[in-house]
């Protein structure tokens, strides 16, 4: 399917937009007007866009079908202050509860049943049930439209940040399995971030891999191997040499892997795959190349 935007009304790219782009982080967001009455708002239009400065930007968009403004927003043009909570598995359902749009003065920290608890900086309330807490001042709000689904940018700098000593590990960093996070997918969808939806890619960030490009025809065209196979392959540093290789070969690991080749087409890659799948990247490359 293609589509032009133009030929598309604005629900209907809302609702691509937000089933195609996904997971989404939610920043729960907390707020307080001029009167000092407390807002509380989830909007997964939000990440984390600067270290230094820390800055965090979400988007209130306007109401698609009246055009209107959130609380939200409203609250942080007459206060530029806010506290973004960050939401677990544990408060999803009471998060969504705090979604409904209740009239302007009535409080989602007691309709959704969380705990209002004082910031140290700013004057909006804290979610005592969040298990990471941002006190934000809001640097900037830029609207990028005037119609309905048009999104508000808020800016908002990191002033201090709250963490639950429970979600930390022991070198006392968060914990991505204790912080249990939960995001945002399309129409009534979330995605929980905890048991196998949780894995590790090893980033080349002080090291220069090869590139699959680097690697020998046939391999980068194995009808085995996937292509986060051949991403592994292509991170290594360098292909082995040939005494890597004639050394590998005199290994009893060598020895126990070819005893399975079989005479069959593209044995050595299922060989190489099963390595991989191990975590024996390099060994699964020297498998390969032998059996060039």
């Amino acid at each position: 399917m293609e589509y032009l935007i133009k030929d598309l009304n604005t629900m209907q790219v809302q609702q691509i937009l937000q089933n195609a782009v996904g997971p989404r982080p939610i920043a729960f967001a907390s707020t307080i007007n001029k009167e000092g009455n407390p807002n509380l708002s989830p909007f997964s239009f939000f990440n984390v866009f600067s270290s230094a400065p820390p800055v965090l930007i979400f988007s209130p968009a306007r109401r698609v079908r009246d055009n209107t403004t959130k609380h939200t927003l409203e609250n942080v043009m007459e206060v530029p202050e806010v506290v973004i909570n960050v939401v677990n598995y544990a408060m999803v359902q009471q998060t969504s509860l705090s979604s409904t749009e209740y009239p302007k003065h009535v409080n989602e920290f007691e309709k959704a049943g969380f705990t209002a608890i004082e910031s140290d900086l700013i004057k909006p309330f804290r979610v005592k049930e969040s298990p990471v807490q941002f006190e934000c001042k809001v640097n900037n709000i830029m609207a990028l439209g005037d119609t309905g689904g048009a999104g508000n940018l808020v800016f908002c700098e990191v002033l201090k940040v709250h963490i639950h000593d429970s979600i930390l590990n022991e070198q006392m960093q968060i914990d991505p399995f204790k912080i249990d996070l939960v995001a945002r997918m399309g129409g009534n969808w979330y995605c929980r971030a905890n048991g196998e939806a949780l894995f590790e890619v090893e980033k080349p960030l002080t090291t220069m891999g090869i590139g699959i490009d680097a690697l020998p025809h046939s391999i980068r065209y194995s009808p085995v191997l996937s292509g986060n196979d051949l991403g592994k392959l292509g991170n290594m540093e360098a292909l082995p040499s040939n005494e890597e290789l004639k050394s590998f070969k005199n290994t009893e690991e060598f020895e126990i892997r070819m005893q399975s080749v079989v005479n069959s087409d593209f044995a050595s890659h299922r060989i190489a795959k099963q390595l991989i799948s191990e975590g024996k990247t390099t060994e699964a490359l020297k498998f390969l190349l032998i059996n060039e």
